[in-house]
């Protein structure tokens, strides 16, 4: 498997799994429906887990835009590989979050809460509040990557720059996911990678979704831009620190 590939399917395998949840706590008649906060959170980490063992061994399991920018910063990754990294993370999010939609169709079509059915996608502020929501971002990044610096042994090989992450690596991210997100997840949802945000919210302004929100494009920033500053932050310090 090459690493684009690897990308497409982790992060895809990542947005199904995480957005899934979702779907299932949040949209009318499902088993899961009214689970609540602690199911998602959970749930997520575990698709995270789920993600870094398939893609891991192939393309290091960056599975996140702000990961790979970080590395490059942090000089563990060539820059030249950055872009088809990042294209390969934005087709598996849109992919996964398709995938999505369709098996809990008919659950989105018996939702009247729109705003509900477009939680399925992407993340919304609890309050909007422009600086706060990017520190909330940033800083859930910045935790992120710091510690992943900490866990993971990021090499340079002949043919290829990964992390360290296989199976046994990715018990720890999902428990670094898992933590994010009961800790510093109710600000904004905790998007903290700007791939799984902005390929789902393109799905779900392309989908024929019933009833549907719009899109909220004046704050699609926020996930995208915060997320690379948090995570290129934490490989500065970490460079400081070396």
């Amino acid at each position: 498997m090459t690493p684009f590939i690897a990308e497409i399917i982790g992060t895809a395998i990542l947005i199904l799994l995480g957005g899934g949840v979702v779907a299932n706590v949040v949209l009318n008649k499902t088993i899961g429906n009214n689970s609540g906060w602690i199911v998602i959170t959970t749930g997520w980490a575990l698709a995270v887990y789920v993600a870094v063992v398939i893609a891991g061994p192939h393309s290091g399991a960056h599975i996140n835009p702000a990961v790979t920018v970080a590395l490059a910063v942090a000089g563990k990754f060539a820059w030249a590989k950055v872009p088809l990294y990042v294209l390969a993370q934005m087709f598996g999010a849109m992919i996964g979050s398709t995938c999505v939609w369709l098996m809990y169709k008919s659950h989105f079509d018996d939702t009247e809460d729109a705003d509900a059915k477009k939680a399925v996608f992407c993340t919304a502020p609890a309050i909007r509040n422009t600086f706060t929501n990017f520190f909330s971002e940033a800083i859930g990044t910045f935790v992120l990557l710091f510690t992943i610096f900490y866990f993971t042994d990021a090499s340079i090989t002949d043919t290829e720059t990964v992390v360290g992450l296989g199976s046994l690596g990715a018990l720890p991210v999902a428990f670094l996911v898992w933590s994010i997100g009961l800790s510093l997840g109710g600000t904004t949802g905790y998007a903290i990678n700007p791939a799984r945000d902005l390929g789902p919210r393109i799905m779900h302004a392309i989908l024929p979704i019933k009833n549907k929100a719009k899109s909220d494009w004046s704050y699609a920033w926020i996930p995208i831009l915060a997320p690379l500053v948090g995570g290129s932050l934490a490989a500065l310090l970490m460079l400081g620190l070396s």
